[in-house]
């Protein structure tokens, strides 16, 4: 099978397309042959090696984190797929590879796809999605009728992120750019500021929680608007102990994320709140709440652009770039 792989960490968008053979299915894995794949900056983070402490690969390393495709072989204890099924992953952390004609995933990363979906619109949902699921719900646990801002709410993660706040009751406010503003309130948002013509931080108090995706320089000026006791999760900042502890990684390593993070941390203790950082995992059980809330409230998530499979570069530097309004997806 053709694969999208590099053979050492560098700031250079480089890769090469091989042929690899396709993989072999563990007893609990199904192989899916891959219809699109969602491209993102977590793909640019693992081609420089900037997530190497927190997921570290065996080079020559095999790109992709998100896919939608179709089950072409299951594995002896599978239980609740079949070849044929429809299906969507945010890959384990340890088995990246959606950037390939066919992927083994293990079943308890799996959902079967939305049914209002295509493969393209299927294959921008899991990471985004699962990253929004999991920052309100395992982290932030996130209350109704309380407050969220998320600052960047326009692009791939707010799509994704206010409906899911909205399903649990929050009220949402977000900024970004104008053109965002239309789409941002048409899903959910209760109030969006233009960053361009207004400072959140001189109009925003008493909020709950945010969910910072613009990283470490916004992060004084989100901690000032949470109300005492306010919680923030970062996607973008950095870890601290708090994540290495959660991540259970060993001693030295929480060490360390310990020294990173202190600034943050310090920050986060002078207003009396709380920082956490995400960095998000796989998990079939709660794609398949995603699922359910993209079906009943017609989700649609917000594409950018799509490329093919032997435009991947193109792809990846359009991401790297920052300036996709949506998610960038490369077909099959």
């Amino acid at each position: 099978m053709r694969a999208v792989q590099i053979q050492k960490y560098s700031k250079k968008i480089q890769v090469e397309i091989n042929d690899i053979a396709t993989p072999q299915i563990q007893s609990h894995e199904v192989l899916v042959r891959v219809k699109a794949a969602g491209v993102n900056p977590l793909d640019i983070l693992n081609m420089n090696g900037s997530v190497r402490m927190i997921a570290d690969y065996t080079l020559p390393l095999t790109l992709g984190n998100e896919l939608s495709g179709v089950i072409e072989a299951v594995g002896d204890d599978v239980l609740n797929f079949k070849v044929g099924d429809k299906v969507y992953t945010r890959l384990p952390l340890n088995k990246i590879g959606a950037f390939a004609e066919y992927a083994a995933v293990h079943e308890d990363a799996l959902s079967m796809m939305p049914e209002n979906l295509s493969f393209i619109e299927a294959a921008a949902v899991p990471l985004t999605a699962l990253t929004a699921y999991q920052a309100l719900h395992d982290v932030l646990r996130a209350e109704p009728n309380k407050k969220l801002f998320i600052p960047g709410g326009t692009g791939g993660f707010g799509a994704m992120a206010i409906p899911i706040a909205k399903s649990m009751g929050l009220t949402v406010i977000t900024s970004g750019s104008e053109r965002g503003r239309a789409r941002t309130l048409s899903i959910g948002a209760d109030k969006f500021i233009n960053y361009k013509t207004e400072q959140y931080a001189d109009i925003l108090s008493n909020i709950d929680y945010v969910i910072d995706t613009l990283g470490a320089d916004e992060i004084k000026d989100e901690l000032s608007i949470l109300k005492p006791q306010g919680k923030l999760v970062s996607l973008k900042a950095g870890p601290n102990y708090r994540f290495a502890v959660d991540s259970q990684f060993p001693l030295w390593k929480r060490a360390l994320f310990g020294l990173v993070g202190a600034r943050l941390d310090s920050l986060a203790r002078k207003n009396q709140n709380e920082y956490r950082f995400l960095f998000v995992h796989s998990s079939g059980v709660q794609l398949q709440e995603i699922t359910a809330l993209v079906e009943k409230e017609d989700i649609k998530p917000s594409i950018d652009s799509t490329y093919t499979f032997d435009d991947i570069e193109k792809a990846l530097i359009k991401v790297s770039t920052g300036h996709s309004q949506g998610k960038v997806i490369v077909t099959f």
